[in-house]
Formats: C-alpha cells, sequence, structure tokens
C-alpha cells in the first residue's frame, strides 16, 4: 500500500485546490490572501465594479505580482542577460535567412 502526502488550500471550509506539494500550496494559499485583500481595496474604490469583476481583477492581479511590483516601481525588473538576447536575435537572424533561401529556390 503507497502513502500519499496531500496539502489541500482550504478558503471558509470549503476545499478550493489540493497540492502534492508543500511550496506549491503555500504559494496557492498566498496569492489568495493577495488576492482577498485586493478584492477588499476594490470595494472601497470609487470605480464601481461587480463583484465577479472584483474577483477577477483581484486573482489576475495577485497571480501576476511580480509585474504589478515593476509597473508600480516598487520593484526593479530583472535585467536582461545579454547573452541570451543576443542568442534570441541570431535565431531569428537565421531563421530570416533560411526563409529567404527557400523563397528563392
Amino acid at each position: 500500500m503507497a502513502v500519499e502526502t496531500r496539502y489541500v488550500v482550504m478558503r471558509k471550509g470549503v476545499e478550493v485546490e489540493t497540492f502534492m506539494d508543500k511550496k506549491a500550496a503555500d504559494e496557492y494559499d498566498k496569492m489568495l490572501d493577495m488576492a482577498d485583500n485586493l478584492a477588499e481595496m476594490f470595494q472601497h474604490a470609487p470605480v464601481e465594479l461587480s463583484e465577479a469583476l472584483q474577483e477577477e481583477l483581484s486573482i489576475y492581479l495577485a497571480q501576476n505580482r511580480e509585474e504589478v511590483l515593476i509597473a508600480l516601481q516598487a520593484k526593479k525588473p530583472k535585467p536582461i542577460n545579454k547573452v541570451k538576447a543576443d542568442n534570441k536575435a541570431k535565431k531569428v537572424e537565421d531563421l530570416d535567412t533560411n526563409k529567404k533561401a527557400s523563397d528563392a529556390a
């Protein structure tokens, strides 16, 4: 018989999501906490949002928190590795060269 450990994220006594990894469960729970805080903030906003839109927007912002922090200038974007950028440019250039060669044939 096999034994499995599962991590269940609960909200208001209801099972929301099940994970096999504790770290993933904790991250999801933290994201839901952020979404709850954002939804509460939206309730006090001068803009009228439906409850469904508040929930959808708050979850989206919580899931994309890194980009939100960068947009709010609370966090600096990660520098792009120059080697990776050069390699991407070279790949695109190679694709263009191959396409032109096949079009000419």
